[in-house]
C-alpha cells in the first residue's frame, strides 16, 4: 500500500510547513511502489484532470497527501488492471462518493487460460488516443507501428475499442521477451480467421428480424469466441510441449 509522509517530513526532500509536497518529493514517494513513474507522467495525469495540485504564487505545484494517495490509486489501476483513464476517473469519483468499487481482476487462471474478468460497473466502450497512450505507457511512434501491423485499429472517428488497452498491455509484455510487433502479424491474421469463422456461424442469426434471435446471436458469438480461444491456447501448448499452470 502506498505510504505517504506525515507532518513536515518528506521522502527525499523536505515538505513545506503546511504539509504540501513538491513534485520531486511526490516522485520519490511514488517510486517506492512505482519505480518507473516520471515527472512527465505526473504532469500528464494532472493535465487529464485526475489530480489538481495547488499552485504557489510562482506557479510551482504543491501536492497534498490526498493528491499523492489519489495518484497511487491511478497508477495502481493502470498497472494492475490496464484501465483507461476515463474508467479510472469514474472509479475514483465513485470512491469519493463512498460507493463500493469493484475492479477487473487481470491474469487469473481459468481452465489453463489467462482471462480478464470485468465486474459490473463503470465501463468505457471507446477510449481516446491520449487515454490509450497513457494506459499502455507508450509513445506515438510505438502506437503508429502497432497500427501499421494491424494489431490495434482505430475507429473512423479516431477513438479505440476499450479492448485495445488489453492488446497494448500484452504487446508490451511480449516485447520484454524480444518479441516485436512485426512478429505478431501471424497472430493477428489467425485471430482474424477465427473471428471470420465465428461470424460465419452466427451471421444468419444476426440477420433475423426477431430481437430475441439477434440477442441469441450475440450470446452464441461470445460462447464460440471463448471456445476458439481455448482451442488456440491448447494447440499452442501442444505444439510447444508445455502446459500452463
Amino acid at each position: 500500500m502506498l505510504q505517504t509522509p506525515s507532518g513536515g517530513a518528506g521522502h527525499g526532500t523536505a515538505a513545506t510547513d503546511s504539509g504540501l509536497m513538491s513534485i520531486g518529493t511526490v516522485l520519490n514517494v511514488l517510486r517506492d511502489e512505482f519505480p518507473e513513474v516520471t515527472i512527465s507522467k505526473i504532469r500528464f495525469l494532472e493535465s487529464e484532470g485526475l489530480i489538481e495540485p495547488q499552485r504557489t504564487p510562482s506557479g510551482y505545484r504543491k501536492f497534498s497527501e490526498r493528491d499523492v494517495e489519489r495518484l497511487g490509486h491511478v497508477l495502481r489501476m493502470q498497472r494492475d488492471h490496464y484501465l483507461p483513464l476515463k474508467v479510472i476517473r469514474e472509479h475514483l469519483d465513485a470512491m469519493e462518493r463512498g460507493e463500493a468499487v469493484a475492479l477487473p481482476t487481470v491474469g487469473r487462471q481459468r481452465d489453463g487460460e489467462t482471462v480478464l474478468e470485468v465486474p459490473e460497473g463503470p465501463t468505457a466502450v471507446r477510449i481516446g488516443r491520449s487515454e490509450l497512450l497513457a494506459a499502455a505507457e507508450i509513445g506515438e511512434s510505438e502506437l503508429a507501428e502497432w497500427e501499421s501491423y494491424g494489431l490495434i485499429t482505430p475507429f473512423p472517428d479516431g477513438a479505440y475499442d476499450a479492448e485495445a488497452v488489453t492488446v497494448a498491455a500484452l504487446v508490451v509484455e511480449l516485447g520484454r521477451f524480444g518479441i516485436e510487433p512485426r512478429h505478431l502479424r501471424a497472430m493477428k491474421a489467425a485471430a482474424d480467421r477465427e473471428a471470420g469463422l465465428v461470424d460465419q456461424v452466427v451471421a444468419p442469426l444476426k440477420r433475423h428480424r426477431n430481437p430475441q434471435t439477434r440477442a441469441h446471436a450475440e450470446a452464441r458469438a461470445k460462447e464460440l469466441a471463448g471456445l476458439t480461444v481455448k482451442l488456440h491456447a491448447a494447440l499452442v501448448q501442444t505444439a510447444l510441449g508445455v502446459r500452463l499452470p
